[in-house]
């Protein structure tokens, strides 16, 4: 009896004595939203010209609807609100108005 009350106070002093706090700490997230762009057919495989606000312009790979959450690329952009046009060999595929906060993901789907 005596060995099976102190094996059980060994047990309990092991346990108390480990931290109950995470060992490391996040000093806050990015303050970055995301874009994925995304086509049911005609579009997925290609490239489009992307503009934000009207100053910002780069190039976005198309991926197919079906696979977007597993080999989707996401395209960094400040939160807030943005104004988003997305052509494709000159011809306004979309354009919206939207808000995106910190982490958001923001899917655009293209016709």
């Amino acid at each position: 009896m005596k060995k099976i009350l102190f094996l059980i106070s060994i047990i309990t002093l092991l346990f108390s004595s480990c931290a109950s706090y995470p060992t490391s700490r996040q000093s806050g997230k990015d303050d970055t939203a995301y874009l994925l762009f995304v086509s049911p057919k005609t579009y997925s495989g290609e490239y489009v010209d992307v503009y934000i606000d009207n100053d910002i312009h780069f190039q976005a790979k198309v991926v197919k609807e079906k696979k977007a959450k597993r080999k989707g690329n996401l395209y960094s952009i400040n939160t807030g609100k943005r104004n988003i046009k997305v052509k494709y060999n000159g011809t306004v595929l979309y354009e919206k108005n939207i808000f995106v906060s910190t982490q958001e993901t923001k899917i655009i789907t293209l016709p």
